[in-house]
């Protein structure tokens, strides 16, 4: 699974303090003022951790004083080695980061000798080079914290495939129908294993009636074009705003194909990085 990784920068006052909060409501391992020669280590560590941080957001702006001028070598090198990433840009206009300092007492990290006004029209300076690289940048001029981070979700979200949930139930049509299905694809038609002698006390769950159902050439023939179709729809069911998707899989009995076909496709959305849930709702039914 291919980590998201979200460089979040900009000026100071324009509201990254917030963004990081609502991604650590968003499960996001979060790191608040790294300094940017460090990005490309903590982007290996990332990575030797195995797949299990999925979703790292993290703050570098000029707190970080001189070490901030690393920001384009660091960003080379995250490329060099192919590791990909989204940068986040915050802005606002002077008066109203003007207005916040004045309204928190906070210090700018740029004022120094001079006041507010000089030290950011320094950090406008030097924070022009990522500026221009940033995927996103956002004005938070006329925003709420509860605006800006409804901004955040509708990016983070077009951006993720965890913004939509599957969850595919295999059942037996002599059992009826479940009331909330979205999709369904009907397997009667390949060969049952209950027909089988060996086969017919086990389900889909077991290797032996899973290399049964997919042995069929008509099987592979119907699989092909079932994840093609998948494949084909959930971003654009993630596109239009979908946020849960309901795919039944069914037979006559609910144990054997269905079972294995919906086992199949679980494997193969989860290799997608999809969210995914099976329920095999009648695989002890008889």
């Amino acid at each position: 699974m291919e980590t998201k990784f979200l460089i979040i920068t900009g000026l100071s006052g324009a509201g990254k303090s917030e963004v990081i909060k609502a991604c650590e409501d968003l499960g996001f391992f979060c790191v608040d003022n790294l300094p940017p020669a460090l990005i490309p280590k903590f982007a290996d560590m990332v990575l030797k951790a195995g797949g299990t941080i999925s979703k790292v957001a993290l703050v570098s702006d000029v707190r970080g004083g001189r070490f901030f001028d690393d920001m384009s070598l660091a960003l080379e090198e995250l490329e060099r080695v192919g590791f990909s990433y989204t940068i986040l840009y915050l802005e606002a206009s002077d008066e109203t980061l003007v207005r916040r300092f004045k309204l928190t007492r906070r210090r700018h990290p740029l004022a120094h000798e001079g006041g507010i006004v000089d030290g950011i029209a320094e950090e406008r300076r030097r924070l022009e080079q990522i500026r221009g690289k940033a995927h996103k940048i956002v004005d938070t001029s006329t925003m709420s914290a509860k605006e800006l981070k409804e901004q955040l979700l509708e990016f983070l979200t077009v951006r993720q495939s965890e913004a939509l949930t599957v969850t595919i139930v295999s059942f037996g049509f002599k059992h009826g129908l479940p009331m909330d299905l979205d999709l369904l694809f009907d397997v009667r038609f390949l060969p049952n294993p209950h027909y089988v002698d060996s086969l017919r006390p086990l389900t889909g769950n077991e290797p032996s009636v899973y290399e049964y159902v997919f042995k069929w050439p008509l099987a592979e023939q119907f699989w092909l074009k079932l994840s093609e179709m998948i494949a084909f729809l959930l971003p654009q069911y993630i596109q239009e705003g979908k946020s849960q998707l309901i795919i039944g899989i069914a037979c006559s009995g609910g144990q054997h194909r269905s079972v294995a076909m919906a086992n199949r496709l679980q494997e193969f959305l989860t290799s997608q990085n999809y969210q995914v849930s099976l329920e095999h709702r009648d695989i002890a039914k008889r």
